[in-house]
């Protein structure tokens, strides 16, 4: 800048008129509140109880020059019940303890109107690395991405692509970024980050899409899947996905401390009948070893409210009927059932999990942006003494807009 042009005066409005001004005009704040109650009992009879009050408070501007935008978000979780002899609900830190965290400072550059590179600490939610956002925070990361999407104009096919490296994660209930090698529990010392990279292909009512997770010495993580439907009529629709998962150590082997292959593969089909959704999904994984998703929440089509069934040679079935409320406007709820086949561990027994399931999101008025959420989830072992898990969640949700 010219110093003659330091002391210029320009209205407010024309500053922000202007394109290098433009970032502040286009900034997004972004404040939710959260409440969460949750109450487990496990099969070993342990107890977790927590009750937290918190929500997180960011902004994301808009791009200064066309091109440079920055982002930032902060959460907290601050305990109103928590029983130190009933820890573990995740909701609170380790013994019962609140916290705050800046989860996210990033800055994003648009390259093209399709492209982007991000850097910094942020969200990513993709199958094996993502938020896993079902407590009081999310986890984020640490590292940098390239984004983008071609295609897509008019109805014709979109190519969805991005790649990049994560070096980091805050998991959901902490306040310390630290290795993803050390998140997926390699010895101390060992700082390793994962290499991700992958695409999706899109055209009307098909898609495909792989993705491929490389960790140095821990393990190599292959996901695929592919989605179909058939609009039958304006009121029913046929819904069609599989997926695949292929996991193996690589390296050093630090993950287990051991070579390991494993798999899973999974089918599901929907069928939408005007409010009701009618879903069945099967399961099956490999006997090498346990699947593993040790940086966010399981993909697989029968991982649901408490257990994943995905161990060793286990096969799950899952049966599942939601209804949306035509007549309580933003209303759903559904049930669910999940059988899972005793795995090839001689020392664990089949489970079955019920879960049930309402929601309710203020559809408009003063309420618009309000949640709540009621969840129970039932376990039951095949095993001496019939023991059980049991949780109940309770959660109110409110985006401010």
């Amino acid at each position: 800048m010219q110093l003659p042009e330091s002391f210029e005066h320009r209205p407010l409005e024309q500053l922000l008129r202007e394109s290098k001004y433009k970032g502040f005009r286009d900034t997004q704040i972004s404040v939710q509140f959260r409440s969460f109650y949750m109450h487990g009992d496990e099969f070993n009879n342990d107890e977790q109880l927590a009750w937290a009050l918190g929500g997180s408070a960011g902004f994301k501007t808009g791009y200064f020059a066309d091109h440079f935008a920055f982002g930032a978000t902060g959460y907290t979780s601050q305990k109103l019940l928590g029983p130190i002899d009933k820890d573990g609900t995740d909701l609170l830190q380790t013994g019962q303890r609140s916290y705050s965290v800046v989860g996210e400072t990033y800055a994003e550059v648009l390259l093209t109107e399709g492209i982007r590179f991000s850097l910094g600490r942020r969200a990513y939610d993709t199958p094996y690395i993502n938020t896993d956002d079902s407590r009081m925070t999310p986890a984020t990361f640490q590292g940098y991405a390239l984004q983008g999407e071609v295609g897509g104009a008019n109805g014709a096919p979109a190519l969805r692509f991005g790649g990049g490296y994560i070096s980091k994660e805050k998991d959901r209930n902490s306040e310390e970024f630290v290795p993803m090698s050390t998140v997926a529990g390699a010895p101390a010392g060992v700082i390793d980050g994962v290499y991700a990279i992958g695409a999706n292909y899109v055209f009307r009512d098909f898609s495909l899409g792989a993705i491929d997770y490389y960790s140095v010495d821990i393990i190599n993580i292959a996901y695929t899947e592919s989605r179909y439907a058939i609009p039958l009529d304006e009121r029913i629709r046929l819904q069609f996905a599989a997926q695949y998962t292929n996991q193996h150590s690589t390296g050093a082997n630090l993950f287990t401390g051991s070579v390991f292959n494993t798999e899973q593969y999974g089918l599901k089909a929907e069928i939408v009948l005007g409010s009701a959704l009618l879903t069945t999904a099967y399961t099956g994984t490999g006997s090498g070893a346990n699947m593993q998703s040790p940086w966010g929440a399981y993909p697989g089509y029968t991982s649901v409210q408490i257990e994943n069934f995905y161990r060793a040679g286990e096969k799950a079935t899952m049966y599942r009927a939601a209804y949306n409320f035509p007549q309580l406007r933003g209303l759903t709820a559904y049930g669910l059932y999940v059988h899972g086949l005793k795995p090839v561990n001689p020392t664990q027994y089949a489970r079955d999990e019920y879960d049930l399931d309402a929601q309710w999101d203020a559809p408009s008025g003063p309420f618009k942006g309000l949640s709540l959420l009621a969840r129970w989830g039932h376990v039951t072992q095949d095993s001496p003494g019939n023991p059980h898990d049991d949780e109940l969640r309770l959660a109110v949700y409110y985006q401010f807009r």
